[in-house]
């Protein structure tokens, strides 16, 4: 992996086209939401394919959390289509058959080289493609469970949605007085704090 991507940082917004054909920047795919960002060999992988059906429940609770998920991979988008459909997934896959993630990121599977595929990766993007956790999945168990997913999600959605915690006695207020804009899905709550909106 590119030494510069680390947390913290601002990952590359690469536009792709989507499992319909349609180009799709990851900015654009995230909107204001955390996003789960899955880097994939592509369809032929039992592992990718396994972590795909894992994800297939837990995309249900990302949807109701306000949370996105994203697949990549090399695959062309008629391969595309059929890893996306073969494990009953409704999320947005991309695919970069030209490798530009693969290249860009230095994240060539050198050991494959029938397929080329990317080394598998999973990203935890908070708002802002800003990177808050990366996980290796070249061998399976270095891949992030649901459960690992779920946390993360929840120590990115205290840091970004500043109704939280709509007990505190600040927030209570700010509704009363009808400042709406801290509050999800009124307002941009992301990186600001009840000063910042007084």
């Amino acid at each position: 992996m590119r030494p510069d991507i680390i947390p913290g940082a601002t990952f590359p917004d690469y536009a792709l086209s989507d499992h319909t054909g349609k180009r799709r920047k990851l900015s654009e795919l995230q909107g204001q939401d955390p996003m789960v960002l899955v880097l994939s060999r592509g369809g032929f992988c039992p592992k990718d394919r396994r972590q795909c059906e894992g994800l297939v429940q837990l995309h249900r609770e990302l949807e109701v959390s306000y949370c996105r998920l994203v697949t990549i991979s090399t695959d062309n988008i008629t391969e595309t289509n059929e890893f996306r459909s073969g494990v009953g997934a409704h999320w947005p896959f991309l695919s970069d058959t030209r490798r530009t993630v693969q290249k860009d990121l230095d994240i060539a599977e050198y050991t494959d080289p029938a397929h080329n595929p990317m080394i598998p990766h999973t990203i935890i993007l908070e708002p802002d493609l800003v990177i808050y956790k990366i996980y290796n999945g070249y061998w399976f168990f270095g891949r992030p469970t649901s459960e690992e997913l779920r946390q993360d999600m929840r120590a990115v959605m205290k840091k970004c949605r500043l109704d939280w915690d709509i007990t505190t006695p600040e927030l209570k207020a700010a509704w009363q007085q009808g400042r709406k804009q801290l509050f999800y899905p009124y307002g941009n709550t992301y990186a600001q704090t009840i000063g910042e909106q007084d």
